[in-house]
């Protein structure tokens, strides 16, 4: 598949900025087919916003948050990522610098909100069709797994992808970032320090290398800080290669990825992107990029 190569700004791009048409610094986001809205983590403005997909209106709405920095119940501290849960009804964030994931309601949202798990330097998140909850742990350098009836009432998860200290060894994660799950429970891991994503099976005791890994450079061989992280039904990785400004794609078994959209510089023209962090598709395939530094959500329709 191909992407068109410039990209159409469908939320924020105005500034670095609090009112409801501007972002601070985007990271994690998740594209809602059947509402036709992205939620975005905000991170510098503490806050979830929703928007639309069809790009129609300039503002979006706050979900979450927005009650200013700190650690109430009704405030975030900057979000790194969010997801819905297995039912679309509520909203599962991560909370980073409150060393929490909370779940808010969409609908009851002033009074239906609580915190799921505590204490976890919490960054990317996943849930699967079951319910279960996925979440990469940044000091721990592991990625957790809370079954469905576990949430919320068992401190502890359990470590399904590294947990064996920083390093880079095949059982060491340094610095997890953005995670992703498929229907077997394989997990992929965007390995920042280590420049790579691994790849765990189920039940596995080390991980595989399964992009990057070549030391830090832009060559197609290499990644640079990988954040944003989905893989596709056949197994292609795609992965938001943060610092060299690039969406990539790494497919099934391939020793070099290829650049999806992206790699024309820093910058802010249409068809550039400034420190990419949060990646996502629709049902159509279009591609949608947190454009960090941007303070913009892009789309990049199917070609």
């Amino acid at each position: 598949m191909k992407w068109k190569v410039d990209g159409q700004t469908i939320a924020g791009g105005n500034g670095c900025g609090h009112e409801l048409n501007q972002l601070c610094y985007p990271h994690g986001i998740y594209v809602d087919d059947e509402e036709q809205c992205i939620y975005i983590a905000d991170r510098d403005n503490h806050r979830i916003v929703k928007c639309k997909l069809d790009g129609g209106s300039d503002d979006g709405e706050i979900v979450a948050g927005g009650n200013g920095q700190g650690k109430r119940i009704d405030q975030l501290n900057y979000p790194r990522d969010v997801i819905l849960d297995e039912k679309k009804k509520s909203l599962i964030i991560s909370d980073s610098e409150n060393r929490r994931v909370v779940r808010w309601a969409l609908q009851n949202r002033n009074d239906d909100k609580e915190i799921l798990i505590e204490n976890i330097s919490c960054y990317g998140l996943m849930m699967n069709e079951n319910g279960d909850l996925f979440v990469s742990d940044v000091n721990e350098h592991a990625v957790k797994r809370w079954r469905k009836g576990e949430i919320g009432r068992k401190r502890e998860g359990i470590i399904v992808a590294g947990g064996n200290g920083r390093g880079n060894k095949l059982n060491q994660l340094n610095n997890p970032t953005h995670i992703f799950v498929d229907r077997e429970e394989t997990i992929y891991v965007s390995d920042k320090e280590n420049r790579r994503v691994m790849k765990w099976y189920k039940g596995a005791s080390e991980g595989i290398i399964v992009a990057g890994g070549q030391g830090q450079g832009n060559s197609l061989n290499q990644l640079y800080y990988p954040q944003g992280l989905v893989v596709n039904e056949v197994g292609d990785i795609y992965v938001a290669d943060s610092n060299n400004h690039r969406i990539m794609c790494w497919s099934l078994g391939s020793k070099e990825g290829r650049v999806v959209v992206g790699g024309n510089g820093q910058g802010e023209e249409s068809n550039q992107l400034n420190y990419p962090y949060g990646l996502s598709f629709d049902v159509e395939n279009n591609l949608y990029v947190a454009d960090q530094e941007n303070n913009r959500i892009q789309r990049f329709r199917i070609d």
